[in-house]
């Protein structure tokens, strides 16, 4: 009733209110525990891998260091989300200014495209490791992933910043409530009192030629690459290979199908509730980020030996500790001989 009784006085908001999952009014505070954890969860899975990737040399490589890109996205992309989120719940504090909305919005498509670039550059890695294993330390070289890393960042703001700005120049009359625990594009235009069919329009194209096109060059990479591993490539080299170009595959699912998911739940505006939609949002921005780093930890055979490595350090540096100095002084040593190694 408040958005219809601004509407007829001609007063536009500029100030929102994020309410996202509207059918758990008595337990939304509760909402904290699973979010919090998840949050962490990213948090500390991401970082965990990104410091095996920054302290073992052996991983100084680039499809390594594409990994590391891929895990600081994670945790930005969530971090543009989740605090904002966990706030407002603990405290009430659900208000939102359109220029925090729009930069919240900016955000989250400028990283969710820069990640899908990032998947293409990990594909593009793969291909020339495999197909091309004499030239590949020629081709792949610091220079070029900098100037890929550059180039992805560019196409993702190219093609966040029309749509931010159409979206910018919109009036909001029907309420100042967002329906939704983020700011995104749908359900703030969904209060718009002027026309927003160019926004949408855009939107769609935007989304359809980069989710279009990104496959496209997935699809080919691999099948190009499965058909290199199956045809030339034997014994452990194929089983590394393949377990390899597994999880690059297994990431580029996780956020192509969420992303999908996302965008179908939201368009079927009478059947599901808001809390499901809310639900399958939740999903695309916070389980490919929680899932990464287990797919890479699990399935690359470096990080895994790396994390594995590290665990037992810790493991035996603690009762040291807690036995005394003469602990202490063992592990300084110990750990001397193996940065010298």
């Amino acid at each position: 009733m408040e958005g219809l009784s601004q509407n007829r006085t001609g007063i536009f908001y500029n100030e929102f209110v994020l309410f996202g999952f509207p059918g758990m009014i008595r337990y939304r505070k509760l909402l904290v525990l699973p979010f919090l954890f998840i949050y962490i969860t990213i948090l500390a899975g991401n970082l965990l891998v990104l410091h095996q990737i920054f302290i073992e040399p052996k991983l100084h490589s680039p499809m390594f260091f594409l990994m590391s890109v891929l895990f600081i996205g994670n945790i930005s992309s969530t971090t543009s989300v989740l605090p904002k989120f966990l706030v407002g719940l603990s405290l009430d504090m659900n208000r939102i200014s359109l220029i925090g909305c729009l930069s919240q919005m900016f955000f989250i498509y400028f990283l969710g495209g820069f990640e899908s670039g990032v998947v293409l550059m990990m594909a593009l890695d793969r291909f020339v490791a495999i197909r091309k294993p004499l030239l590949y330390n020629n081709i792949m070289t610091k220079t070029l992933i900098v100037q890929l890393v550059v180039a992805a960042a560019a196409r993702s703001a190219l093609f966040t910043v029309p749509t931010v700005t159409l979206t910018s120049s919109i009036r909001f009359c029907r309420s100042n409530i967002i329906v939704n625990f983020v700011c995104e594009n749908m359900g703030l235009l969904s209060l718009a009192c002027t026309d927003i069919s160019k926004v949408q329009l855009l939107g769609l194209i935007i989304k359809s030629f980069i989710t279009i096109t990104d496959v496209g060059f997935l699809l080919v990479s691999y099948f190009s690459i499965l058909h290199t591993v199956m045809v030339i490539i034997a014994g452990k080299a194929r089983r590394k290979a393949l377990h390899t170009c597994i999880c690059h595959v297994v990431t580029a699912t996780l956020i192509y199908v969420c992303s999908l998911l996302a965008s179908i739940v939201y368009r079927m505006h009478t059947h599901l509730s808001y809390d499901i939609k809310n639900l399958f949002n939740a999903i695309y921005l916070l389980v490919p980020a929680a899932l990464n780093p287990v797919v890479y930890g699990i399935g690359i055979k470096e990080i895994r030996s790396c994390v594995a490595k590290t665990w037992k350090k810790y493991n035996s540096v603690i009762p040291s500790l807690l036995l005394g100095q003469s602990g202490l002084c063992k592990w300084k040593g110990g750990s001397q001989g193996f940065m010298s190694r």
